[in-house]
C-alpha cells in the first residue's frame, strides 16, 4: 500500500506524492506524482534529500497553518513512546518528536512528531541534512 510523502529535497525542492518502495538503507526510489491528471514515476536519490515527510494529507492542509510552537512541556502529562528529540536541520527548521530507532551510524532515523495537529504522520531526517539532535528526558 502506497505512502503518502512529501519529499524536501536539500536544495529546497519539494514533491508531493506517493511512494511503496521507500527503505531507508536504500540509496534510491520512487515517487509517484499526479501532473495534468496523469501519474509520473520520479527517482529520489537519499543523498539529495533533506527528510521524508510521512503525511496525512498531500493536498497541504496545514501549508497555511501557523508553525507549531508545542513543547514537551506541553505534553508532560501524556503517555509517550519513544525518546524526546529535537531536530534542528541544516536550513533552520526545527521540529520535535518522538523517535525509537536513533543510531547517529544510520543513514537517517524516524521520529514522530508531538504536535497531533500536524499533517505529519511521521518523518524520517536524513543525517546529512540535520545541523543537531538534542535529545530530553
Amino acid at each position: 500500500m502506497p505512502n503518502k510523502v512529501v519529499v524536501r529535497y536539500l536544495d529546497g525542492r519539494i514533491e508531493r506524492g506517493s511512494t511503496a518502495d521507500f527503505m531507508p538503507h536504500k540509496d534510491l526510489f520512487h515517487i509517484v506524482v499526479e501532473e495534468d491528471k496523469d501519474h509520473k514515476a520520479i527517482p529520489v536519490k537519499m543523498t539529495n534529500l533533506k527528510a521524508v515527510f510521512f503525511v496525512k494529507e498531500l493536498g497541504g492542509k496545514n501549508r497555511e497553518r501557523p508553525v507549531s510552537k508545542i513543547s514537551f512541556e506541553d505534553i508532560k502529562d501524556k503517555k509517550l513512546i519513544g525518546r524526546k528529540v529535537k531536530v534542528i536541520f541544516i536550513d533552520g527548521e526545527e521540529l520535535l518528536g518522538l523517535t525509537l530507532g536513533y543510531s547517529p551510524q544510520r543513514r537517517g532515523f524516524f521520529f514522530t512528531p508531538i504536535d497531533s495537529e500536524s499533517n505529519n504522520e511521521r518523518v524520517f531526517a536524513v543525517m546529512s541534512a540535520v545541523k543537531d539532535i538534542s535529545f530530553y528526558d
